[in-house]
């Protein structure tokens, strides 16, 4: 790709950018939020066409002139926000296009057979065939888009953000699938956050910034610093910067609590001012437990206090009503209303200060909004702005900034920096400081060890539904994590 443009009315999403990929490559994609990686991506997928430049393939011309010319044509991509067809099976979002037929029938053994492979080249052979996707977690509908690119045999693969809904034994699987496609010669894009995992998988890199080519090289020579000195043009000090703050009384007790299907049973205590990570791998009952607890899941079993009050079943607007807020790892779905704008996402759970007479005043509105998007840096033209043109990065930051609004005293966090970039992801980790700093009881559901390792006071982790050990984070290490996760409690302890 040499020189390609793109604009979107006066936005410049890509003014001159290069990117070159060889047989059998692992080229990493790496620049903030908005820095223009998934815009450049779309144009080589068919998915939109660039104002100025050229793109060649195999050394030849290529322009696609559509998703499916592109895919035909051996290219494959995975969003970061997923396309999965949701009211239909696993099986038939896998083998989706691609169906194995004979005379114009669907060969349907051989359907369930090639999708029960794809799955087991990524150690997923349990998430069940014939249910829908939409009943699924994330976590295993990222498992299923992974799996439906990998059915096709692309010669080249982009991957924006595999990995943000993965655990860490997943994401060991997905590394080890990608360097068999690297083996037969696939060129793979990988697009992420995450550098250390850049480090560990990729051959070379290249960084964008404000919609440029700022910086290229090769992985294994790269310094980690500088890069994130060129993506987002200053030095950043810390990454898990800590902010001073005291564990008060408790504020949330989680008994015994049991829902349907999961948690089967989880047990923890969350305190004024602390900070609570919860570990575990995909399907463990992580976000199912937050889910309960906010009043989204029904509770079966056990016992919910708050400020040490019996409050088992209570409705989410009651939850709401009493400080309490849930950051959806789903944001597409669950956590922001897309075809709305960023004031009406920012500020819709809680208008008082924005209206008089019983109507908003737009204008209260707008500056309210304004004001949180200048706090948390979020990239977009004004406050009216559709949520949905957003980048997945600056999506997830109104996600949080509407929490900050409504100025919650509990916060319920799952998977708050999923698609954030390293420097988003340290101002943000600034942020639950402060708000631990001012007494505010964080929940936080991760699957990135490293960052519950550097910020959070006491971590549990799931097993199998089940959560019931709680420790200071200095008692634990990420292998302990791991080993915990996975059922083998004596490794866990040693």
């Amino acid at each position: 790709m040499t020189a390609v443009q793109k604009s979107f009315g006066a936005t410049h999403a890509l003014k001159n950018v290069s990117l070159e990929v060889a047989q059998g490559e692992v080229h990493v994609l790496i620049g903030e939020n908005g820095a223009g990686k998934s815009t450049l991506m779309k144009i080589l997928s068919g998915a939109c066409h660039p104002d100025a430049g050229t793109v060649e393939l195999d050394g030849r011309p290529f322009v696609p002139g559509d998703p499916l010319h592109a895919r035909r044509s051996g290219i494959a991509m995975i969003y970061q926000e997923l396309t999965l067809a949701p009211y239909l099976s696993v099986e038939e979002n896998i083998l989706l296009g691609e169906e194995p037929a004979r005379f114009g029938w669907i060969n349907r053994s051989r359907r369930r057979e090639l999708a029960h492979q794809a799955l087991a080249e990524l150690h997923h052979e349990n998430i069940p065939l014939d249910a829908h996707v939409r009943s699924r977690t994330l976590a295993e509908q990222q498992i299923v888009e992974i799996a439906r690119a990998l059915i096709r045999e692309p010669k080249v693969l982009i991957m924006d953000e595999p990995t943000s809904s993965l655990t860490q034994v997943d994401t060991r699987n997905l590394f080890a699938v990608i360097g068999r496609l690297r083996q037969r010669g696939v060129s793979i894009i990988y697009i992420s956050h995450l550098l250390e995992e850049c480090g560990q998988i990729g051959d070379r890199y290249t960084v964008l910034r404000d919609g440029e080519s700022v910086a290229a090289g090769d992985m294994a020579s790269a310094d980690l610093r500088q890069i994130i000195r060129c993506m987002v043009g200053r030095e950043i000090s810390e990454i898990y910067p800590r902010t001073p703050h005291a564990l008060g009384e408790p504020v949330l007790e989680v008994r015994a609590l049991e829902g349907r299907p999961k948690p089967k049973s989880a047990t923890f205590t969350l305190r004024a001012g602390e900070i609570l990570g919860i570990a575990g791998l995909v399907g463990a009952g992580r976000t199912e437990t937050l889910r309960s607890c906010f009043g989204l899941d029904r509770i079966e079993g056990g016992a919910v206090l708050v400020q040490s009050k019996e409050a088992t079943y209570r409705t989410p607007a009651q939850r709401l009503a009493g400080g309490m807020g849930l950051l959806s790892e789903n944001r597409k779905e669950e956590g922001l209303m897309i075809s709305r704008s960023l004031a009406d996402n920012l500020t819709i759970t809680r208008y008082a200060p924005l209206s008089s007479c019983g109507f908003i005043r737009r204008g209260r509105q707008r500056r309210a909004a304004q004001e949180w998007m200048d706090r948390l840096a979020v990239r977009a033209r004004h406050p009216e702005q559709m949520v949905g043109e957003l980048s997945g990065g600056n999506q997830q930051k109104i996600a949080l900034g509407r929490l900050l609004h409504h100025q919650a005293s509990v916060f319920l966090l799952d998977e708050p920096t999923r698609g954030i970039d390293v420097g988003s992801k340290a101002q943000i980790y600034k942020l639950i400081g402060e708000l631990a700093g001012q007494g505010k009881s964080i929940l936080f559901v991760s699957s990135y060890l490293p960052e519950l390792l550097g910020i959070c006071d006491t971590i549990g982790v799931m097993c199998r539904g089940v959560l019931s050990e709680v420790r200071p984070a200095d008692e634990w290490t990420e292998h302990m994590i791991i080993a915990a996760a996975i059922g083998q409690t004596g490794a866990a302890t040693a």
